[in-house]
């Protein structure tokens, strides 16, 4: 029979829970900034987000390449043009990097977190201009305590004012996006730019400057629900920044050789450096934590550490619970999980390129008229009265041509003239279709509509419909 908790001494109740500290924000974390090969794969990750500030300058065929036209109700893609009747593949797309997201924290953890969150690269950045400016951890925690001088008001207002700089380029950058970008540059530089538009950029300021600036990590803690739902994602076989515990306890300082019991140290040598790199101040060898971001920095600080002291690299490394328990590592291809998940992804895939191969310029849709279903004319003929739905998907008006086949003896009435259509807009038109009585053998027959852009042929597209008759 087990023994009930409340009955465990207390020695046992403090091996069974250990209790690991979580900065609350009472403390500015002050990361040191160490050189290695995971630094050097952040800084190229994060270098991504420079298409958020470059890519609105992009010029396609004279007009900007990449631009969300929400009051037009208009994606532009280069040449693609997208409109709310394709917003399907917008989910699509949405689809895909949800299950990526999921599919890659399953096999690696929060690579997301450490590498490519805005969050995380922005902090990186303003981190990195608090070590321009202020020098060292060390230099900067004295630099905080000592009192205000001349010399600390200058350093930091000018610091503060690059960091909202940097917010405020952001949110110019995000608003670009959304129109031509020269024509909002000048509606800012001379205070015309919609409401809207200010609006957003000091939202951006804002967040930016408190969010990387001040709040940094407690972001991470207690804001992201990624952070929160992590732990449903991991398995034993997720590999993530793990201390091999195994090989570097119990720790010791290098010099001693064993401890007082004689035992013999691991490699550990308790130099902290893997705590004094990590940019949410947590201690990787007391286990995963929350405050884990995958980022790396403890694995080139520790490897820096080993290369000194002449002991093999990896005491920090990227590992499962399965490696660190002597088990296997299983290949991909037999995580159930994981090939759910890429499954997923490629059926997104595959519609998202069905639905590029699908986007034509024009789409049409055809309604028949039911009340009634057909008219018989003095002249002996059945016609069939049909609306004619035309979205043209282009931002220019085209003009267009409209037949009709499925009877030899088939007449198109209302479309003998080619006619406009505006530039992302549906336009109904009615036509009406006859056919002689004398000459109908059945009483429905499929009706094939064609719609033609003039100048440029390939833009066309046809739709089935149906022709009612009387019954013979």
């Amino acid at each position: 029979m087990s023994t009930p908790k409340e009955d465990l001494p207390d020695t046992h109740i403090d091996e069974l829970y250990h209790e690991v500290p979580i900065n609350t924000g009472g403390e500015t974390i002050h990361a040191k900034r160490a050189p290695g090969l995971f630094r050097t794969i952040k800084w190229y990750t994060a270098s991504i987000w420079l298409f958020l500030f470059l890519g609105p300058y992009m010029r396609w065929d004279g007009k900007q390449a990449i631009m969300f036209d929400i009051p037009g109700r208009q994606f532009h893609i280069f040449d693609l043009t997208i409109l709310p009747q394709d917003v399907w593949m917008l989910a699509l797309v949405l689809l895909f990097f949800a299950l990526l997201l999921a599919a890659v924290t399953s096999i690696a953890g929060r690579v997301f977190c450490g590498y490519f969150c805005f969050q995380t690269v922005w902090t990186d950045v303003f981190t990195w201009l608090d070590e321009k400016f202020e020098g060292s951890p060390l230099q900067r925690r004295k630099l905080g305590q000592a009192p205000w001088t001349f010399n600390k008001i200058r350093i930091k207002v000018i610091k503060h004012a690059i960091w909202i700089l940097i917010g405020l380029l952001t949110g110019i950058s995000f608003t670009l996006w959304f129109g031509d970008a020269p024509t909002l540059w000048k509606e800012y530089l001379t205070l015309q730019a919609p409401l809207f538009a200010w609006v957003t950029v000091g939202t951006f300021t804002f967040f930016t400057y408190v969010f990387a600036g001040f709040m940094r990590e407690q972001v991470c803690f207690w804001l992201c629900p990624y952070a929160r739902l992590q732990g449903m994602m991991y398995d034993c076989e997720t590999i993530l920044p793990t201390y091999d515990d195994h090989r570097g306890e119990p720790r010791g300082k290098l010099k001693k050789k064993a401890d007082e019991s004689g035992k013999k140290l691991g490699d550990c040598i308790d130099c902290k450096q893997c705590v004094a790199v990590c940019p949410t101040g947590i201690d990787i060898r007391d286990g995963q934590q929350e405050g884990c971001i995958t980022c790396g920095m403890c694995l080139d600080a520790c490897d820096v550490i080993m290369d000194k002291i002449k002991r093999p690299r990896g005491l920090i490394r990227y590992a499962s619970l399965d490696e660190m328990e002597g088990k296997p590592q299983p290949p991909l291809i037999k995580r159930p999980r994981v090939l759910v998940y890429f499954g997923i992804m490629l059926f997104s895939i595959a519609g998202i390129i069905y639905g590029l191969n699908t986007l034509g310029a024009l789409e049409l849709k055809v309604l028949h008229e039911r009340q009634p279903l057909f008219v018989l004319q003095s002249d002996g003929s059945i016609q069939n009265k049909y609306v004619l739905k035309i979205l043209n998907k282009t931002d220019a008006v085209m003009q267009v041509n409209v037949s009709a086949t499925g009877h030899p003896d088939l007449k198109l009435v209302g479309a003998e003239e080619p006619f406009s259509l505006p530039n992302g807009r549906v336009s109904p038109h009615t036509v009406y279709v006859r056919i002689p009585n004398a000459k109908l053998t059945q009483d429905t027959l499929p009706i094939y509509f064609r719609v033609q852009d003039i100048t440029t042929p390939d833009h066309v597209v046809e739709y089935k419909s149906m022709f009612f008759g009387p019954k013979n």
